[in-house]
């Protein structure tokens, strides 16, 4: 038996005995933290699922400091999966590491308050130097975020590594048999990337009242692979949609602010100051009418708005830029929150379930400023959306369609647009004359049967 061996089969009582003062301190403060790490992190209740494929040990860094901190090529790395009810005292005992490792990773490195934050599924890969002590960690979050925490002296420097996916360009095309919603599904485009379209396109289609069977789209958008594996979908590059015989082209740019807008070849934006609908809706249940049946009362009284019905929590977004006027909280109204873009219109918001926003606060297009409700003289969950023209309630429906659009490409960046879109406009031209020459084929070819 080594003396290592034999020193580690000592009774506490004696080993405690033959540490100094000063060592004894030291090692009660470490038995503290690890005390209170098992009382107050409790683990995520969720399965673990154990990977087997390798940890990837060469990862592009983006660093924390200016160079990486060389790791010891001769050490082996350990994998361990964080399960369920795990807490990184639990894992460490697991990996015979003791609770001076625990104490000196915790207490001497950059942002290891995530070290105490482990979720199931994650994994951490450990190096132990020839003393049995841990030399450097690896706290792997996903397949893209790795922190790695490597020892030098007493402390441990904090390197965040995050590895970039590859970006492919992908086309998806489809014609509208019921809904836009349904079609792009069919095609398999996700959730996110249907209401993208719906975004762009928004202030120039009504998707509830415009599109018709038969309507068809096209986009070129983004999608991220890692190790050849999808991890999720990029923006829309261009789209395309023709409706009612009539097709709308958009193009997205990039400011060198890093902002975003989406303009026909012209460069005119497909925005309008105004959302068409300030929600997502599933119908509208009261429109616009100066003779309706109230709901609550059964009187017949002006309508000065439009009702659209929607789940309790839905996000209801500001229609245009604007500063919030009014937020509070009335009988009849519910919660509601009012809108002043400019001094020409506004804009009101009712029966809110919660506010997200008070009064004087400026507030951009599309930005949540509440949550449909049922509060105030309401019979269910839903909006009711007004919008005014100097002090005139006017229908929402066909007023958007005489108010002017957001502001277009200015001519100081009408080069650089141009610039930008010129490859966009080549690809999704090319791809269309694809699709066509295909279509032509299937033609000729049944022609010929």
């Amino acid at each position: 038996m080594q003396p290592e061996d034999r020193k580690q089969q000592q009774p506490l009582s004696q080993i405690v005995a033959e540490y100094p003062r000063k060592h004894l301190a030291i090692a009660s403060i470490a038995v503290a933290v690890v005390f209170l790490s098992l009382l107050l992190i409790p683990g995520q209740n969720a399965e673990a699922t154990r990977v087997s494929t390798p940890v990837e040990l060469n990862l592009e860094a983006k660093n924390t400091s200016k160079q990486l901190p060389a790791e010891d090529p001769a050490l082996p790395w350990k994998e361990d999966v964080v399960r369920s009810g795990d807490n990184l005292s639990k894992i460490f005992q697991r990996n015979a590491l003791s609770a001076s490792d625990v104490y000196d990773i915790v207490s001497n490195s950059k942002d290891s308050k995530q070290l105490l934050k482990l979720h199931p599924g994650q994994k951490l890969a450990i190096q132990v130097n020839d003393e049995g002590q841990l030399q450097a960690l690896k706290h792997i979050q996903n397949r893209l975020e790795t922190t790695l925490y490597t020892r030098e002296d007493s402390r441990f420097i904090t390197t965040h590594i995050r590895r970039e996916p590859e970006v492919r360009q992908n086309y998806s095309s489809a014609v509208i048999t019921s809904s836009l919603y349904r079609s792009a599904q069919n095609v398999g485009l996700s959730q996110n990337l249907i209401m993208e379209i719906s975004d762009i396109f928004g202030g120039v289609i009504d998707f509830v009242y415009d599109v018709r069977s038969g309507d068809n789209f096209t986009i070129l958008y983004e999608e991220n692979f890692l190790d050849d594996v999808k991890t999720g979908n990029g923006p829309i590059l261009a789209a395309q949609f023709t409706n009612r015989g009539e097709t709308y082209t958009a193009y997205r740019y990039v400011y060198p602010d890093g902002s975003v807008g989406y303009y026909n070849k012209e460069g005119v934006s497909m925005r309008k100051a105004f959302l068409r609908a300030p929600l997502d809706f599933t119908r509208i249940s009261s429109g616009f009418n100066m003779k309706r049946l109230h709901p609550v009362f059964k009187t017949t009284k002006p309508h000065r708005g439009t009702d659209y019905a929607a789940s309790r929590g839905t996000p209801v977004y500001a229609a245009g830029d604007g500063r919030v006027a009014k937020a509070g909280y009335s009988k009849a109204n519910g919660n509601y929150v009012f809108i002043n873009h400019g001094t020409k219109y506004t804009t009101k918001y009712l029966h809110l379930h919660k506010r997200g926003v008070r009064k004087g606060q400026k507030v951009k297009q599309k930005q949540i400023i509440g949550w449909v409700g049922s509060t105030g003289y309401a019979t269910g969950p839903h909006l009711h959306y007004e919008f005014l023209v100097n002090g005139v309630h006017r229908n929402p429906r066909t007023i958007l369609k005489k108010l002017p659009k957001a502001k277009s490409i200015a001519s100081k960046d009408k080069e650089a647009f141009l610039a930008q879109i010129g490859g966009l406009q080549m690809q999704l031209a090319a791809y269309n004359n694809h699709r066509s020459l295909a279509k032509a084929d299937q033609l000729t070819g049944s022609s010929t049967l």
